[in-house]
């Protein structure tokens, strides 16, 4: 079977990376989490005050940056950043920078390359949309919002411990709306993607699915 390239899209909380590292180690293949790669932006433009709606400077910056997503760790110009880009603060950082057309046009011409030889297992929310429009494989994890909001506030990478789920709930109903409403690369499910309800469904049953639907293109 020729190597593929997965694109498995979503809203936050919807089980993009646990599914998709789950995938990717099934397959052998390579997994890279974009929204890694606009938060270690985030986080260098918060760290060298660089304005967050400044497109220019934060284009330029993405630019001059060395960005390294792999499954031990993510560092932006040497600089490991696995821990520091999953904060609240650098949710928000990576939102703001994340509506900037030009910084999305950096950012996605890297994506593509990574994945220019197939074997890839790439999550985001404009995978399958504008990153990879002919991915062979296109997957939209989708959950309800309570359980998506309770699946944030007891992750620790995100909140540094267990937090209010009203809390998180509130934060996690406006990054949606940012991310649908947005000019560059809106969140939505491609026409061609298979949408798959995570909610109440073991990891391992979501994992299953999505398998079944790549040996079905492969």
């Amino acid at each position: 079977m020729k190597p593929l390239i997965i694109a498995i899209d979503g809203p936050s909380g919807a089980g993009k990376g646990t599914v998709a590292r789950a995938v990717a180690a099934e397959l052998g293949y390579r997994h890279i989490d974009s929204g890694a790669m606009y938060r270690a932006v985030g986080w260098k433009a918060v760290r060298n005050g660089v304005p967050l709606d400044n497109e220019e400077a934060v284009a330029a910056l993405a630019q001059q940056s060395r960005i390294d997503v792999n499954p031990a760790c993510v560092t932006i110009d040497s600089d490991d950043v696995t821990r520091e880009i999953r904060t609240p603060e650098i949710d928000r950082a990576a939102a703001s920078v994340a509506k900037l057309p030009r910084v999305r046009a950096v950012l996605v011409e890297r994506q593509r390359q990574l994945g220019v030889d197939g074997g890839i297992v790439m999550e985001g929310r404009d995978i399958g949309t504008v990153v990879f429009p002919h991915a062979d494989v296109k997957i939209y994890l989708d959950a309800s919002a309570e359980e998506r909001a309770r699946r944030r506030a007891n992750d620790p990478a995100h909140s540094g411990g267990p937090s209010a789920v009203a809390d998180v709930a509130t934060l996690l109903t406006a990054r949606d709306e940012l991310d649908r409403t947005r000019a560059a690369s809106p969140l939505y499910a491609a026409d061609d993607a298979v949408v798959i309800d995570t909610t109440a469904k073991p990891i391992e049953a979501v994992v299953k699915e999505v398998l079944a639907v790549v040996g079905a293109r492969g």
